[in-house]
């Protein structure tokens, strides 16, 4: 390719194999890790940025014969990613820092860095497709819908996407191990890191208890007639849908329905009360003018968090760059704070963050 390019190394296989298949097509590659001062905890699996992530992301690339570099991020971490997660807990919601840490992180900072240093590109480890058709830069899944990685990456914008690269798109998560194993990097058999970067232990209730001290408190659980049926130990340690630890026996399985911030109170019911079939997105975001609605409502397929499977819904406009979504079939533990991700098939036309249930 003859390009010049900056590669997110985070030292786990996926980052390692980008910058390998990267520096095999031809590129002149720079790694570059981003340190946030997390120290890995002994027995754990390591975090994808911890001190651990640091030295092997150094070792693969003495292996590969490239530079590397070390840019400290902490004071962006805390300030744009922790502060935030802390808040949104302390408002009832359940957010999502891996999307917020992509859009003010990875691919804002970082990216201004590659570009910065003359690079033509910023390269990632992610699962996701880059198209470039008529209509510009579009982002699409991934080949492998195991690991596709499109539905963190929904507030990148087209004029982002073509400084952007994603080497492991076309492939799947076996074939990298194997590719990791044909360059002999020492990351091949490396466990994947699946909690939040910032909380090593994957507890993130410890991480709320010790971060956020006497903000939390305890009150009522109530039912939805407002029954008081027990008390809670602070409204940012459950989330909606939750069943275990509320301490609560009614002879049938319950859940948590609803997060009244405002009263302090949990709200439980049986698992039908968790259902919702509207919901009112803000903060939309769209990757291109073009995939942008025109109409005042389309049909889209809807993700409401990550692991959850796409449903079809009708979207529509509101004013101040809000979205009411209108699923056929109602949605289980539909959680403000988390994103919603709007697809047309492969292709990602947007997003926003989940404010509300409607009736």
């Amino acid at each position: 390719m003859n390009k010049r390019v900056l590669v997110g190394m985070s030292g786990g296989v996926d980052s390692s194999v980008a910058a390998a298949l990267l520096k095999e097509a031809g590129c002149e590659v720079i790694g570059m890790t981003m340190c946030f001062n997390i120290a890995h905890r002994a027995g754990k699996r390591p975090s994808c940025c911890g001190l651990q992530g640091i030295e092997d992301a150094k070792i693969v690339a003495a292996k590969l014969g490239i530079k590397h570099y070390v840019l400290n991020f902490a004071k962006e971490l805390d300030e744009k990613i922790i502060k935030n997660f802390c808040d949104e807990y302390l408002k009832g919601h359940t957010p999502n820092p891996c999307v917020r840490c992509n859009q003010y992180l990875k691919f804002d900072i970082l990216l201004k860095k590659a570009l910065s240093l003359d690079c033509d590109y910023l390269a990632t480890g992610h699962y996701a497709r880059i198209v470039n058709d008529n209509n510009g830069f579009l982002l699409s899944k991934a080949k492998d819908e195991h690991k596709d990685q499109s539905y963190f990456l929904y507030r990148l914008k087209s004029k982002k996407l073509k400084h952007i690269l994603f080497p492991l798109g076309n492939f799947c998560k076996l074939e990298v191990r194997d590719l990791a194993r044909k360059y002999k990097l020492g990351v091949s058999e490396k466990p994947g890191s699946q909690e939040i970067c910032f909380i090593p232990d994957d507890n993130y209730r410890n991480f709320l208890l010790g971060r956020l001290k006497d903000k939390i408190k305890p009150g009522d659980i109530v039912d939805k007639k407002g029954n008081i049926l027990g008390r809670h130990k602070g409204i940012c340690l459950y989330t909606i849908g939750q069943r275990q630890g509320l301490g609560i026996a009614r002879g049938y399985p319950i859940y948590v329905t609803n997060i009244d911030a405002k009263h302090n109170r949990i709200v439980v019911g049986k698992k039908e009360e968790a259902y919702s079939k509207k919901l009112i997105v803000k903060n939309a975001s769209w990757v291109s003018s073009i995939s942008r609605p025109v109409n005042k409502r389309i049909e889209l397929s809807v993700k409401i968090r990550y692991n959850h499977k796409e449903a079809p819904a009708a979207l529509e406009r509101l004013q101040s760059n809000r979205v009411k979504l209108i699923f056929k079939k109602p949605q289980f533990a539909v959680t403000p704070g988390q994103s919603a991700v709007f697809y047309d098939k492969d292709t990602v036309i947007g997003g926003g963050i989940i404010e509300k249930v409607v009736a």
